[in-house]
């Protein structure tokens, strides 16, 4: 009898052994799945942060390959056919500007008086 108290306190033994090294493992599991997770995280964020950085890139080449450049022969032709004295002049003013016996309004004082 004593013998067979022996032999099931040892399998009592292995059992509960057994027993936490499963809860150990188990544990040590999740804490691994968890930083597997946590470094998946990591990386997507770094692949979208990457990603949107090309695409900034990507649409400053698009508009500096689309900018515009102006016409200045144009602009210039435009200014003088317009004024009709070449771009020093303005539409109202004409090339010789205005007379400044047109500004007194009649009156000879600084103040109109």
């Amino acid at each position: 009898m004593g013998i067979e108290i022996a032999i099931a306190a040892a399998a009592a033994a292995a059992a509960a052994a057994g027993t936490g090294y499963a809860v150990y493992a188990g544990e040590r599991a999740d804490k691994a799945q968890e930083q597997a997770l946590g470094e998946q995280r990591q990386a997507q964020q770094q692949a979208q942060a990457q990603a949107a950085s090309q695409q900034r890139r990507s649409a400053q080449a698009m508009a500096a390959a689309n900018r515009r450049q102006p016409d200045m022969s144009r602009i210039m032709a435009g200014a003088a056919e317009g004024a009709g004295g070449g771009p020093t002049s303005t539409m109202l003013t004409g090339p010789t500007g205005v007379n400044p016996q047109d500004l007194a309004l009649g009156r000879s004082s600084l103040l109109g008086g």
